[in-house]
């Protein structure tokens, strides 16, 4: 039997009015120690979102917000001084509560062969 490793992950979410707590699932962010893993896929689904909310977003914005999440991800330079932090620092920066127009969901843990591929797996579930 192939060995199972722990992972977290949470979804990400646009949540165009803050004070009435809806959102729309945009991505997901995965994290799995084991495998050295921390990656997000996400999506700015600009027609379901001016369905959602109207014409308000600034989808520029968005954009730029997603953006630092893959760059974050990455631990490149371009991920500025969070993106230097190590896996599990920043997987917990990236979900930490924040009351902005690009939330996170609460971490969920699980446990996977592949972290990729349960990335793949949970983006297709949560967001397509």
């Amino acid at each position: 039997m192939p060995e199972k490793f722990l992972f977290e992950y949470a979804v990400l979410r646009v949540v165009p009015r803050v004070e009435r707590e809806e959102f729309l699932n945009v991505g997901v962010i995965l994290y799995c120690r084991a495998q050295s893993f921390l990656q997000t896929r996400c999506t700015l689904p600009e027609a379901r979102l001016h369905a959602f909310a109207g014409t308000g977003l600034d989808m520029d914005e968005l954009r730029q917000r997603l953006q630092a999440f893959e760059q974050i991800c990455r631990g490149k330079p371009e991920g500025g001084t969070i993106g230097r932090l190590a896996l599990a620092e920043r997987f917990r920066w990236l979900t930490a509560t924040r009351s902005t127009v690009v939330q996170t969901s609460p971490t969920h843990p699980g446990l996977c062969e592949d972290a990729a591929a349960t990335l793949e797996r949970l983006y297709a579930q949560l967001v397509e």
